[in-house]
């Protein structure tokens, strides 16, 4: 599996959520953007090691990571590795002494892990490819679409165009923090993109 490793760029509500947050990787050696809706719970345990508040009492993910120091455990990466139904699936690679263990959870949780853990975060290639944006601020980068690689030009047809147009609206919606908007129409280009 290709893999681009990403980091953490940002992390925002907005009331038309309905209490979900939102988390927006930004790959390391690039400007594609990946927003993946999360739970209240999750973004508040990110947003509080991202801040280097410690809670009086251990949140559930600071248990999880004593747990796994203290099995003499080492959390090598997280890895978001797939998107099937609009909803995108994560792998927790965990090494204990010489053995390499694959752990499926929740892309939020793996996160929250990974920041306490000081484990570098990677999004798999095709779900990059798949659900990433490049923002408008980026010259030359406005025709982006998923399925098109920095070298190609973009393929002048209905399907494309509709894609382009898309990822165009989805754009905006991030950066006007309107999640639920972003959202439906990550799940439209979803659609799209799987209808060849």
């Amino acid at each position: 599996m290709n893999k681009i490793q990403c980091e953490i760029l940002g992390l925002s509500s907005s009331p038309s959520t309905g209490g979900a947050y939102a988390i927006l990787l930004k790959e390391v050696n690039g400007s594609r953007r990946l927003p993946i809706i999360i739970g209240a719970f999750e973004a508040q345990a990110i947003a509080l090691e991202i801040e280097g508040i410690k809670p009086p009492r251990p949140l559930t993910h600071d248990l999880l990571k004593s747990i796994v120091d203290n099995i003499g455990a080492l959390v090598l990466e997280v890895v978001i590795d797939e998107l099937r139904e609009n909803t995108f699936y994560a792998k927790i690679i965990l090494e204990v002494s010489t053995l390499t263990n694959e752990i499926d959870a929740r892309p939020s949780d793996a996160i929250a892990l990974a920041v306490r853990s000081q484990a570098p975060i990677y999004v798999a290639e095709n779900v990059m490819d798949a659900a990433a944006f490049i923002p408008s601020e980026e010259p030359g980068k406005e025709d982006y679409t998923p399925s098109q690689r920095e070298d190609e030009q973009p393929i002048a047809n209905s399907k494309e165009a509709k894609i382009a147009a898309l990822q165009s609206k989805l754009r905006e919606a991030i950066e006007s923090e309107e999640y639920e908007r972003a959202a439906r129409l990550r799940d439209d280009i979803q659609r799209l993109t799987n209808n060849n």
